[in-house]
């Protein structure tokens, strides 16, 4: 499963952009799972934010979904920490 994320907006409006295939990881089941329960509560188009907030677009396996800050939801934000901070 190769997972993307896309953050854009915030203060300086610095796009960042991380990706993690889970190919032969051993912790693989705890990303499907993750992933699925974050592409759930997504929208398929992007939502409103609020000034300088980050906006997200989260790709799974050419499956994409959009969220933005305030109301990412806990399992959004776990897969988006987790991605930007292991990813490539």
């Amino acid at each position: 499963m190769r997972i993307q994320v896309r953050r854009t907006g915030g203060f300086a409006g610095i796009e960042r952009h991380a990706e993690v295939d889970t190919s032969g990881r051993s912790d693989a089941q705890e990303w499907h799972a993750l992933a699925e329960k974050a592409l759930a509560a997504g929208r398929g188009t992007p939502p409103v934010g609020v000034p300088d907030g980050f906006s997200y677009q989260i790709t799974v396996d050419g499956r994409t979904v959009y969220a933005a800050d305030p109301r990412l939801t806990e399992d959004q934000r776990r897969l988006i920490t987790r991605v930007m901070r292991e990813g490539a």
